[in-house]
């Protein structure tokens, strides 16, 4: 993990939601913003809160994991 973020406030990544979010209230949801190194998380009610970035082998690991293949 990477703790600390290439954009420091957030503010310079552009963060999107899964198009297979499907929950009854569309703000509970993990959103995500990538840069041409990292993959940076951040729980999407609370977009000003806590967020972590990881290395983009290790996003891929935790989406295949993730996706049960």
């Amino acid at each position: 993990m990477i703790g600390k973020t290439s954009a420091e406030n957030g503010s310079e990544l552009a963060w999107f939601k899964s198009s297979y979010s499907d929950s009854s209230d569309g703000n509970d949801c993990v959103e995500v913003a990538t840069t041409p190194s990292t993959v940076h998380v951040r729980d999407s009610k609370n977009a000003q809160g806590p967020r972590f970035a990881v290395t983009l082998d290790a996003w891929a690991h935790f989406v295949t994991y993730a996706a049960g293949s």
